[in-house]
């Protein structure tokens, strides 16, 4: 498949709500194949369409020794608790922040195969990145959860290339 380009800030289609998937077809699969290699090739865990540039409801998340597994339409449908996470992201390169995201996340979704699935996440990488990638098809970036934009801290390349980033 394809590794296609991340955009970054401040292009539009990070700010936009993106459209619901109406069914899953091969555009659909390619979509999210070419967004496993964009994922992989940029050292990050997850992905959301319109970080290529495409505004479509589909998440592509690849937790650290699994398989990468992708959610069409995925909703958050319960949160619980609050922890503090250190965070950052393919779209805003070359900087982190502290925020604070949900102890319990659980969200639903299409698989490629169209059924539906629950993931219910607690306390880990997958918690934070269900919540971090679907953010991103309302148009939400981590910076926006941040208490001010002074907070972010600058990190190196070499740091970003060994996976800092999301």
């Amino acid at each position: 498949m394809t590794a296609l380009p991340i955009r970054v800030l401040p292009d539009p289609v990070l700010r936009a709500k993106a459209k619901r998937v109406p069914s899953i077809d091969a555009s659909i699969h390619k979509l999210i194949a070419d967004m496993i290699d964009s994922m992989y090739e940029a050292n990050g865990v997850g992905v959301a369409a319109p970080q290529v540039g495409v505004s479509l409801r589909v998440v592509v998340i690849g937790m650290p020794d699994e398989d990468p597994f992708a959610l069409i339409n995925p909703e958050i449908v319960k949160v619980s608790g609050e922890r503090d996470v250190d965070e950052g992201c393919l779209s805003v390169p070359g900087y982190r922040g502290e925020l604070k995201r949900h102890s319990l996340v659980i969200a639903k979704g299409l698989t490629p195969e169209g059924k539906e699935i629950r993931i219910k996440s607690r306390d880990d990488l997958l918690a934070q990145a269900l919540e971090h990638e679907i953010d991103h098809l309302n148009g939400t970036l981590y910076i926006d959860h941040l208490d001010s934009l002074d907070t972010l801290v600058k990190i190196d390349e070499e740091a970003r290339r060994e996976g800092a980033t999301r």
